[in-house]
């Protein structure tokens, strides 16, 4: 590939899908799903020709390695991912010691990625995740209103109140249908929320 035809690709530019907010992420679309016996299984316990776990959605609550090709390389786990149930955007990680850059570009990169698979025609559920009150300012755009949401609760339990900040500050602006909760909920969360426990997601069922 010469240089022209690499700065003028699609994968370089990333800019072919509606954007939102400050920093112009790529916009996540409310789609409608069914939350009936929600299951999850990790991205890294997904396999091809995976006909037992088709019913399950695929979360990537993982370390951010295990991952990296779903931007990087979006179309190779493609197929992979389009036979189970729904997926969850990538979990790029978003610390409060990372300096903003960093963080804007975690939420870009999960935002991209979200649009990305919805034009291939997965059913896609936004993973929404904050840093310190000042990423409140981006983190949550990206993702139209009242869609149904995933969050994380792994890491949180020491982090109580910062974490529920940036929950109501969620709750304000995105105002979800539903939120599906990786891990326990704290009891003073609010919304429809999902709670899928943490271990049962690790129960494969391989044939």
């Amino acid at each position: 590939m010469d240089s022209k035809t690499f700065r003028n690709s699609a994968l370089f530019l990333r800019n072919g899908f509606q954007t939102d907010g400050v920093y112009g992420f790529p916009l996540i679309r409310k789609q409608e799903i069914c939350l009936n016996s929600v299951e999850l299984i990790a991205c890294s316990d997904t396999r091809a020709n995976d006909r037992n776990n088709t019913n399950k959605g695929v979360h990537f609550f993982t370390d951010d390695y295990r991952f990296m090709g779903t931007y990087d390389h979006p179309d190779r786990s493609l197929e992979k991912l389009r036979q189970y149930r729904f997926v969850l955007t990538p979990d790029f990680s978003l610390y409060s010691e990372m300096d903003p850059w960093r963080q804007i570009e975690s939420i870009g990169k999960s935002r991209w990625v979200g649009a990305y698979w919805q034009s291939r025609g997965l059913i896609v559920i936004p993973t929404v995740s904050w840093a310190q009150p000042s990423s409140f300012r981006y983190c949550f755009d990206g993702i139209e209103k009242t869609s149904v949401v995933a969050v994380g609760m792994i890491g949180c339990k020491h982090e109580r109140i910062a974490f529920m900040k940036g929950y109501n500050t969620m709750l304000d602006k995105i105002d979800p249908a539903a939120v599906i909760c990786f891990g326990t909920p704290f009891p003073e969360m609010r919304g429809n929320i999902i709670s899928v426990d943490y271990l049962s997601s690790r129960k494969v069922v391989r044939s």
